[in-house]
């Protein structure tokens, strides 16, 4: 029988500035982010739907859902993993992002993988 640990997603985020893309004059600011999805559980489980919470230096909040990621909804059996890059444009320099995956266990429940909070900002310059 299947308990808690069953339905373990762990999320690893990694970011990038992205300086071609951006035009600070113009307040936007363009981030990539690679994000590697684990299946550290027992179950086997598909990721359904995203939600993620945008929050900007200025306080601004967007919210967006959606099916899948990158067009895709994969399915992680115990032990695989799934890495994908998006990106996101801020009106800031310095953000955040948080959020969940909506996952389905092929024993048909449903559970949120927590994306933890991660920071985007365009790196520091040292003289």
């Amino acid at each position: 029988m299947a308990n808690e640990n069953s339905y373990t997603i762990t999320v690893a985020v990694q970011t990038q500035f992205l300086n071609d893309q951006s035009a600070p004059s113009d307040n936007r600011y363009a981030f990539a982010y690679t994000i590697r999805i684990a299946n550290t559980g027992s179950v086997a489980a598909r990721l359904i739907s995203r939600h993620w919470i945008i929050t900007d230096a200025n306080g601004k909040v967007q919210e967006v859902r959606g099916e899948g990621v990158v067009g895709e909804q994969p399915w992680l059996r115990p032990g695989d993993d799934f890495s994908y890059t998006s990106g996101a444009v801020l009106e800031t320099a310095v953000g955040t992002m948080r959020g969940s995956y909506q996952m389905l266990a092929d024993d048909g429940r449903h559970f949120d993988a927590r994306i933890p909070q991660f920071t985007l900002s365009i790196p520091r310059t040292v003289h």
